[in-house]
């Protein structure tokens, strides 16, 4: 039986789960593949910290260049995270000609065109399946399993903090604060909650995902990302009110030539399969033109559901070794870089879901749907809420609207004087 070795580069919360499948599941592996995957080293700075999982004396190193240098790993497994040494330790990796796995969505979002070229070049394999929906397996789906379809949208929720808090928020009537506060001690959020909070995660996600199905690397910067941060509880009670739940929703359509990416609070229709996926579980829902919807639900990280998907793209590189292939031409994403490009934020049509703290005087909505009216934005419902004092909420569901229309109308309504505080605006699925 043919043996191939694997090393590890962090062995951290990711790395250790790794290490512990490979070793636990190395005989079940090779019955049912014929390919003996054997554990070789680990790389870390700390190597004295319990990990919860015990490997065999030799295997632990400080030196990262020793493990991508050893003549017996052929497949580096990339578990520091980041995009720092990280990626220096893939790039050298790919150019020695060892294949490479990792679950690195930053990396892979900000220098996915640079990675992606060192692997043609050094001839090596670089697999990601954990870097979108942990043990989720849409990467290997949309590049394999709709390899023939043209994917016309993608819907995900991608982020378990966030999705986590905004069931709290919505089940329990937790205001942000006290929903957020609950999952860092549950461990869902960070100390630092930024990158997930501010629709940064769910971003980098979104953008491997367009990369794949349309050909081409997104510019995270051009990138329209909103996250939860600023959202209050009174959206999502009047969300339910008109049927709707609110997620954070990454966007992926293409029209024409162009793709819309975007990361967005979003209030998804109650009938809607994605509004029922709640706590800190991810989904992510494909519309190919021959498969139609298909949709795809897990937990999206932790331990073992993102090692499971990492050990799994070991595996397939280990098959493709043994059997002489190289597949890397099916990783790269730039196949139609000089076709394709980014859709501008404004130029993007939606629903809007608009909550205005209105001034209690006659003629004051009347104002506000004349500017809508003016910018081409239509009113399909209307809602005014009880409140005491000089301003009311109003909330207004539109229909169809660009973007671009939508800010201006806005705009003029904020100048106009009828509206208090903030305007809270929306995107209905």
């Amino acid at each position: 039986m043919k043996e191939i070795g694997i090393g590890i580069l962090g062995f951290g919360t990711v790395g250790a789960g790794v290490a512990e499948g490979l070793l636990k599941h190395r005989e079940v592996i090779a019955l049912r593949t014929g390919v003996d995957v054997v554990l070789k080293r680990i790389a870390d700075l700390d190597i004295k910290t319990d990990r919860g999982v015990t490997v065999p004396k030799g295997i632990l190193t400080t030196d990262a260049g020793a493990v991508i240098s050893d003549p017996l790993i052929q497949i580096v497994v990339e578990t520091i995270g980041g995009t720092g040494i990280a990626k220096k330790f893939v790039l050298d990796a790919l150019s020695a000609g060892k294949c490479v796995v990792t679950a690195n969505k930053k990396l892979l979002a900000e220098y996915g065109s640079e990675i992606f070229e060192t692997a043609r070049k050094g001839g090596a394999e670089i697999y990601f399946g954990a870097s979108v929906g942990g043990g989720i397996p849409v990467i290997r789906v949309v590049r394999e399993a709709l390899v023939s379809n043209e994917i016309e949208t993608m819907h995900g929720i991608l982020n378990g903090t966030c999705n986590y808090i905004l069931t709290r928020m919505e089940r329990d009537s937790l205001a942000f604060e006290d929903a957020l506060k609950e999952a860092q001690r549950l461990g869902y959020a960070e100390a630092d909650p930024s990158l997930d909070i501010d629709g940064f995660d769910t971003a980098h996600k979104a953008c491997i995902l367009a990369s794949l199905a349309y050909g081409f690397s997104p510019d995270l910067s051009a990138v329209q990302v909103e996250g939860i941060r600023n959202l209050s509880g009174f959206d999502v009670r009047y969300a339910a009110d008109f049927g709707y739940r609110i997620k954070l929703l990454a966007c992926v359509a293409r029209d024409g030539n162009s793709v819309e990416v975007g990361v967005h609070p979003t209030l998804i229709p109650l009938s809607h399969m994605l509004s029922s996926v709640n706590d800190a579980f991810n989904a992510v829902m494909v519309k190919g033109d021959m498969s139609d919807c298909t949709m795809y639900y897990g937990r999206g990280a932790g331990r073992a559901p993102t090692a499971s998907t990492v050990v799994a793209d070991v595996v397939d590189i280990a098959r493709n070794l043994v059997g002489g292939a190289r597949r890397y031409e099916r990783a790269v994403p730039d196949y139609a870089a000089k076709s394709m490009k980014l859709k501008p934020a404004g130029e993007i049509s939606s629903k809007f879901y608009i909550r205005f703290t209105v001034a209690d005087r006659p003629g004051a909505f009347g104002t506000i749907a004349a500017a809508l009216g003016r910018h081409g934005v239509s009113i399909s419902a209307a809602s005014q809420k009880s409140c005491d004092g000089d301003f009311v909420p109003v909330v207004v569901l539109t229909h169809e609207a660009k973007a671009a229309d939508l800010d201006a109308a806005l705009a003029e309504i904020a100048a106009s004087g009828v509206v208090g505080a903030e305007t809270a605006k929306l995107r209905i699925l």
